[in-house]
């Protein structure tokens, strides 16, 4: 039979772990990598395990990196805290990994819980993630933000769900999004290091997102949710060429300190 190592990766987050954890406890091996909670989270995750590693959070990759780094088994899985594997997926996941013809790794098929309402347009489902992988044929995809793992071999997909229980209030959004866009933005500037932005890609581009979210992926057949989503991914997109503008001007006229772009940084002006 082959075995199943199972990374989860925490920081206060004592109202989500043990829906988690309990839905993942099946696994060879859980294996918790915690940021230095303040909260219950480190005595909740000692219920389904003893496996659980402290450090200074410097990124998802880094942090899932260390908890596969001291994983037993051949196959490794990885959820958020806020994400819950289904029965159905479960099923899934264990015949697949004890196949012969099995493939080097799979994506699940997620769905999201937003503002307690079940997401169902807007580009928010099907959600396709990369979460299950042999221990020996993955490699990361780092990156500041939304970085993930890619395989040497096939992929596959599975049709069970992964259930995320995302933003639960429009001020959560609001306070991850300033997060979000700043690591963004150094995505962006990795990607194309001489990137600029003039008036019309900040003017433009957040009426784009609304109108793709809303329209041409149906976000308004989640009623009154589906359009205050795409409203709030317009300012996200607002907000990211905003920040990318007063960086690039900052760092013309030398005009002050350049914002945080990094996971290090921001951890550092969140201890200030």
């Amino acid at each position: 039979m082959a075995r199943l190592s199972v990374i989860v990766i925490t920081f206060n987050e004592e109202k989500n772990i043990e829906r988690c954890l309990r839905s993942i406890q099946w696994a060879d091996e859980i294996i918790v990598v915690d940021s230095f909670s303040t909260d219950a989270t480190v005595d909740i995750a000692r219920k389904f395990t003893n496996k659980i590693l402290q450090h200074e959070y410097d990124g998802d990759i880094r942090q899932r990196e260390r908890g596969f780094e001291i994983a037993t088994g051949e196959w490794l899985m990885y959820v958020d805290a806020d994400e819950e594997v289904t029965i159905e997926l479960q099923m899934q996941i264990q015949e697949t990994i004890n196949n012969p013809e099995v493939k080097a790794g799979y994506s699940f098929v997620r769905k999201s819980q937003i503002f307690g309402k079940w997401t169902e347009y807007g580009g928010w489902f099907p959600d396709y993630v990369f979460r299950l992988f042999r221990k020996d044929r993955y490699h990361a995809e780092p990156a500041e933000v939304h970085g993930g793992f890619a395989v040497d071999g096939e992929k596959g997909t599975l049709n069970g769900l992964l259930l995320h229980y995302t933003y639960d209030s429009v001020d959560q959004y609001l306070s991850k999004m300033n997060d979000y866009t700043s690591l963004a933005l150094f995505n962006k500037l990795k990607e194309n290091p001489s990137v600029e932005v003039g008036p019309f890609k900040i003017i433009f581009s957040p009426f784009s997102h609304f109108f793709r979210k809303y329209i041409s992926q149906k976000g308004y057949k989640d009623g009154l949710h589906g359009f205050v989503l795409a409203v709030l991914g317009g300012i996200y997109t607002f907000a990211l060429y905003a920040k990318l503008w007063e960086y690039r001007y900052r760092q013309k006229e030398g005009k002050g300190l350049l914002p945080p772009v990094t996971n290090l940084e921001l951890q550092r002006v969140k201890r200030l």
